[in-house]
């Protein structure tokens, strides 16, 4: 046979297997649910594990934690507890988890609401130790049950009174980190202090946090314009500062972040309710601040907005040093074990430093620099996922705090008190625009840097009598 006819066999034979290949049905384009094995858990032992991760998931999403990462970690839990079919819906106040136990059994669900938010650094950093300890294979489900009842019932780490000079410390450095005074630095930290023990005042008489939102801003602003009134601010300070400090501060607990990463991950429903929930409180803040405000004119009194932030290099290291402070008295605010502090703080310094160097040196836009120096701490969050020993939601915080638009929503609070509606509405969008860029920023670097899980180790548990197998 020739060469030519050699060639066109082989192009033939080729062609056929081709052929064959496309009309034969291929595999499925995506696996869904598949039956389960031989062995099927009892009602007993599938509700205790459902038990524990909806317990997790509680705390996680009520620290703040996203529904992303919160159902990745439910999920994580209750596979490698044996059951691995399992779904999970998160929508802001429940949390949903069904277990599919195939054609053998009914399939099992639980609901529980998530009714309140309670940051407490020190259980979550627990909580996380927990689930690594049941994902090593060193602690069975039971014992993963204790150890949760013991980490949630505990009493907070510190004094309630060290987490109010945590926040009052947060709005001192603020201010420091704003060009302030040390007088009104002083200030900064008296105000807030009064703040946080009226909050929680009307947080045990049951106030909706709309209303103490709007206490919260009358108290920033009447304090301030009471001080001002008395003579406390010498010749050439800026008091408005303390009232974009406290601001910062009640700005701190709202959950711009977990609401981006909710909707960057799909969950649109949850993102939406975080939404509605920041909408309000931020309106419950701005009602506070106009009404302090328009009450300080009718006796005379106005808290101009101080002018253009100060400069150079000196002023930078000092405002590094500044916000290192900010993010660690948040962190000690949330009372984050001690050893979390100086992670914080390094997290609160770096983000900080990044956005000085891109707005002072490369004349950036607030929103870019912002943006990018979210990014920054969003990857340091990430790794810290890695099994660094602080939890990456004290990263996230924390290291945001110092960038958070305190300063530019109080300016857009007093032009619309004051200038206007059309010049107020334009820079309370650009506070609401850096809001945004830090959350995107926050997310997009976390992604960066998320380990890629392992297929988890099954945690093999004792056989029960009469349990199927």
């Amino acid at each position: 046979m020739t060469e030519g006819g050699r060639f066109s066999d082989r192009l033939r034979t080729v062609l056929r297997k081709e052929a064959r290949a496309l009309v034969e049905p291929g595999p499925p384009s995506l696996r869904l649910m598949a039956p389960m094995g031989p062995r099927v858990p009892d009602d007993a032992r599938v509700q205790q594990v459902l038990d524990l991760c909806m317990r997790v998931g509680e705390v996680l999403l009520s620290s703040g934690e996203g529904a992303d990462e919160t159902t990745r970690t439910m999920l994580r839990l209750a596979d490698v507890s044996g059951l691995p079919s399992v779904d999970v819906d998160i929508t802001f106040t429940s949390i949903t988890i069904c277990c599919h136990r195939g054609m053998a059994a009914a399939p099992m669900t639980s609901m529980r609401l998530v009714r309140y938010r309670s940051l407490d650094l020190t259980r979550l950093t627990e909580v996380g130790t927990i689930i690594r300890r049941v994902e090593q294979g060193r602690l069975d489900v039971q014992g993963a049950a204790v150890a949760l009842n013991d980490a949630v019932t505990a009493p907070h780490p510190y004094p309630r009174w060290v987490a109010t000079a945590g926040w009052a410390g947060l709005a001192a450095a603020i201010a420091l980190l704003l060009g302030a005074a040390p007088i009104t630095a002083a200030a900064a930290f008296a105000v807030t202090g009064l703040i946080d023990r009226t909050g929680r005042l009307l947080s045990r008489w049951g106030l909706p946090a709309f209303f103490q939102q709007v206490i919260g801003g009358m108290l920033a602003t009447g304090s301030t314009l009471a001080l001002f009134a008395t003579g406390a601010f010498p010749p050439g300070t800026r008091p408005s500062l303390v009232v974009a400090a406290s601001i910062t501060v009640l700005l701190s607990g709202l959950s711009v972040v977990g609401t981006v990463q909710d909707a960057i991950s799909s969950y649109y429903v949850t993102s939406a309710g975080r939404a509605a929930e920041i909408v309000l409180l931020s309106a419950g803040l701005l009602t506070g601040v106009v009404l302090g405000l328009k009450i300080g004119f009718q006796f005379g009194l106005a808290l101009e907005v101080a002018g253009e932030l100060p400069t150079g290099a000196g002023r930078f290291g000092l405002a590094l040093l500044a916000a290192a402070a900010a993010a660690a008295a948040f962190a000690l605010a949330g009372y984050a074990p001690v050893r979390s502090l100086v992670a914080a703080a390094a997290a609160g310094a770096a983000g900080w430093g990044v956005y000085g160097l891109l707005t002072q040196v490369f004349d950036s836009g607030p929103v870019v620099a912002t943006g990018t120096a979210a990014i920054v701490v969003g990857g340091a969050a990430g790794l810290f996922r890695r099994g660094g020993g602080v939890p990456p939601l004290v990263i996230t915080l924390a290291g945001i705090t110092p960038l958070l638009p305190g300063y530019t929503a109080y300016r857009g609070f007093y032009q619309l008190a004051v200038e206007g509606v059309s010049d107020g509405l334009v820079t309370v969008t650009v506070a609401l625009g850096i809001g945004l860029s830090l959350a995107a920023g926050v997310a997009f670097g976390d992604f960066l840097t998320r380990p890629h899980r392992r297929p988890p180790r099954v945690v093999a548990e004792p056989a029960q009598d009469g349990a199927p197998q």
